[in-house]
């Protein structure tokens, strides 16, 4: 009778531990649909377990595995863009995304050490206009670089955006000549510059700065490209290959150096700045 009584208490006990794994917020990976808790998905460093799926970062979780812990020093925190060409509701939407994101706009930049390495980083965050780039990304990717020129150190970009700007109009579209004359003046001062593609990275961002590093990294399987596949087909009228502007194609058709999973990304840009002679203080003596 207790040994019965004892089996009833054991199976509500463990039906209750299942419920509440059951009750813990799900992520369905959306190339394979397998399901994880969310907090395991955040701990493989939101990578799917499954098919290796490079999930979207925040701009701050990007920094946070980036760069050395509290090494991070903020460029142009409170930069905000205006309506140049008096967009409806466009003043309204970037409130609401200030609010909602934290951000004052679509990137983020700043000074940090990896591994003891000093860079000058730059990240894109997806979240705000599908990181877009206006007058204030170009204006703070910039700055970036040169603030970089004046200090002598190197630059990295983690890019991640669906293109030019269209609220801003041309002002947006100046965005790539701008921050492409900056990169030229960083590249004439022999410093280095590393592009970092995240999913995605299309439209002017790719026409501009990203496609301008001395060293092209992607993760796998994010998307790259200028305009979308559908346009493409549609201009030349043939059908193009399943895996056209997935990263393993570009680097196949030498447009990507490398592809580096997430894990890895540290390890490598710390080893890529030693390479080229950016080697920490410590190790110099």
């Amino acid at each position: 009778m207790l040994e019965d009584l004892f089996k009833v208490v054991k199976k509500r006990f463990n039906d209750d531990d299942n419920k509440a794994e059951t009750e813990k917020p799900k992520f369905k990976c959306p190339r394979c649909q397998h399901m994880i808790t969310e907090e395991h998905y955040n701990e493989l460093l939101k990578v799917c377990p499954d098919c290796n799926y490079h999930g979207r970062m925040t701009a701050r979780e990007r920094i946070a595995i980036t760069v050395d812990k509290d090494s991070f020093i903020e460029f142009d925190k409170d930069m905000k863009s205006c309506n140049p060409i008096n967009y409806p509701e466009y003043e309204e939407k970037q409130q609401e995304l200030r609010e909602k994101t934290g951000l004052s706009d679509a990137v983020v930049t700043g000074q940090a050490k990896i591994k003891g390495s000093d860079v000058i980083i730059a990240v894109m965050d997806s979240r705000y206009m599908m990181a877009s780039m206006g007058s204030v990304v170009g204006e703070k990717i910039t700055r970036a670089f040169e603030t970089a020129v004046d200090k002598k150190l190197p630059v990295i970009i983690f890019t991640a955006s669906g293109g030019a700007r269209m609220q801003e109009g041309i002002v947006s579209l100046m965005q790539m000549a701008k921050t492409s004359g900056a990169v030229a003046r960083h590249n004439q001062a022999g410093l280095l510059y590393i592009t970092v593609m995240t999913d995605p990275t299309t439209g002017g961002v790719t026409a501009s700065f990203a496609s301008l590093g001395d060293i092209i990294i992607a993760e796998p399987k994010v998307l790259i490209g200028f305009a979308g596949r559908r346009v493409i087909e549609g201009t030349i009228k043939q059908r193009l290959p399943d895996d056209f502007q997935l990263a393993e194609f570009l680097e196949e058709k030498g447009f990507v150096d490398m592809i580096v999973e997430r894990r890895k990304m540290r390890s490598t840009l710390s080893h890529l700045l030693k390479l080229h002679g950016y080697v920490p203080e410590q190790e110099e003596a």
